[in-house]
């Protein structure tokens, strides 16, 4: 009986089984929980979120118009230009970012049918429609009916805000109905934007909807909704308008107009508004035409109230939000974006210094316990469960953790990806230099930083391996260190089409990281 229940027996393997296999049903117990939770928070999110309808049309008069008879008037302040043609509004020129490669201005709308249409529906009379002839008085524009309805329309720009308000008076003997609408129009120039968001977006009451160009390829989308906005965003640009009209319809589709080129559509049409005879209202859009940066957004959100989130921070938001600051702000100090990272990665790489050193302490304790572990390995190879047991207690003996080591790895994971989208979302850091490199948003067109990256990454991963030699060739670190081996190389290869700016940022916290070793190495021997 004794040796029946002896630690070694089957009765004892048996009741261990057993109490792995409660183990591990718990375990599925709780995964199943939460698959349940889940799948619940996801069906009551889908049934309480603004609802995807497709109501009746929205105003969809021809986008293509013969429009040679209606004049063209400029408008514009020190920082945007447009161009104002009846009810639309193209060739917004951005006069403080220059194209790539050339000192002509960012322009949005610029292509021949692009445009930003702000009009009015009428019931009972009639309205201006894209090919109606104003007169034009200064900044505003007049148009009167064969009914008496006098519609003045005033538009103002402000930074990039571009305000426009329509005043109708009713001067017939009857009621008429008003109801506003906008619409933007636009190729998609650049369908490959990797890393951030670039398609039709729209704030539904409190919701953001947005669907990305393969999307808009697929379906129509339309939403109800009491306020809002409707747009397009690019990686840098964005085109947005906002009404202040409830009872909105917004809808984003894809134009079949033009075989021969790829374009897009967004719109919003209101309720229409009663006008009594002799009585006028006021109608106001706002579009939003500049640059997808968080201090212009921040400002414009006075007027769009949400507008900010419309840009891309990502999953790591909370870090890219601050990263992006701390880089702009540097920038403001050295006056040079490639410097700014520099600095930035040498102030993050100070911030982990204290688990960078308890990693490598803990390698090393590692590589000192390699002996004592081999030899429980071999002792207890028939017994799994006291193993790990006697493994545990060699730790806590040693006071460190396999998984140690692998910390400032895994912290540095959230830190590079927020890094990696604050440098795509950066308009600032558009065609910003530094030493050979035109532009740190794209990539090293001669790869001598990625080269640099992946011979600086394989000299710290020797300075690692050479610290925490020692293990059997048949342990578990070691066959990680083979593969790792090959990780420089396979970094090269993938570091070599991103931003250079995030390049640099891996390489300078590669260097950072193999003086770090020596001074650690160091103080260890003392």
């Amino acid at each position: 009986m004794v040796k029946f229940l002896d630690k070694n027996s089957g009765f004892a393997q048996w009741n261990a089984n057993k109490n792995a296999a409660s183990r591990r049903s718990r375990l599925g117990g709780i995964l199943w929980w939460v698959i349940i939770f889940m799948a619940s928070w996801w069906l009551i999110s889908i049934w309480s979120g603004p609802k995807n309808v497709v109501s009746g049309d929205v105003h969809s008069a021809p986008v293509t118009e013969d429009l040679s008879h209606v004049p063209v008037t400029h408008i514009g302040n020190e920082v945007i230009t447009a161009d104002v043609q009846g009810l639309r509004i193209n060739h917004i020129a951005l006069r403080d970012f220059k194209q790539s490669g050339g000192d002509e201005p960012v322009t949005l709308l610029n292509n021949d049918r692009d445009m930003a249409e702000v009009g009015l529906l009428a019931t009972g009379s009639t309205a201006p429609t894209a090919s109606t002839v104003w007169t034009t008085d200064g900044n505003v524009m007049k148009w009167k009916n064969n009914d008496g309805v006098e519609y003045r329309r005033v538009i103002d720009v402000d930074q990039y805000m571009i305000t426009t308000t329509d005043i109708v008076r009713n001067n017939s003997r009857h009621d008429i109905h008003i109801a506003p609408y906008v619409r933007i129009v636009r190729e998609n120039a650049d369908p490959h934007t990797a890393g951030v968001f670039a398609g039709a977006i729209a704030r539904v009451n409190d919701d953001m909807m947005e669907n990305d160009w393969r999307d808009l390829n697929r379906r129509t989308y339309a939403y109800d909704t009491q306020s809002g906005f409707i747009g397009f965003v690019d990686q840098y640009w964005e085109t947005v308008v906002a009404m202040d009209s409830p009872d909105q319809t917004m809808r984003m589709k894809k134009l079949n107009d033009n075989p021969d080129v790829t374009r897009y559509q967004v719109d919003s049409a209101a309720a229409a508004r009663l006008v009594a005879p002799s009585q006028e209202i006021a109608l106001t859009t706002r579009l939003y035409a500049g640059p997808r940066a968080q201090s212009t957004l921040g400002a414009a959100s006075a007027e769009i109230p949400g507008l900010t989130k419309t840009m891309d921070y990502g999953w790591f938001w909370f870090l890219s939000r601050p990263m992006l600051w701390a880089l702009n702000a540097l920038n403001a100090l050295v006056m040079n974006y490639g410097v700014a990272i520099i600095l930035l990665t040498i102030g993050l790489r100070l911030l982990i210094w204290p688990l960078t050193r308890k990693s490598f302490t803990s390698m090393m304790a590692m590589q000192k316990m390699q002996p004592e572990m081999a030899r429980i390995q071999k002792q207890f190879a028939n017994d799994k469960a006291r193993m790990q047991m006697e493994m545990m207690r060699l730790y806590q003996t040693h006071k460190t953790s396999p998984m140690s080591g692998c910390l400032p790895m895994l912290i540095q994971i959230p830190i590079f990806f927020a890094l990696y989208k604050a440098l795509l979302i950066s308009v600032q850091m558009r065609s910003a230099h530094f030493l050979w490199i035109s532009d740190l948003a794209v990539m090293d067109p001669y790869f001598i930083l990625p080269i640099l990256m992946g011979a600086t990454m394989w000299w710290q991963q020797h300075l690692q391996t050479a610290a925490t030699s020692g293990a059997r060739s048949n342990d578990v670190a070691a066959q990680t260190q083979k593969m790792m081996r090959w990780m420089p190389l396979l970094f090269t290869i993938m570091f070599a089409w991103m931003p250079a700016g995030l390049v640099l940022y891996w390489t300078v916290s590669n260097v950072f990281g193999i003086v770090q070793m020596y001074i650690i190495k160091r103080t260890s021997k003392r």
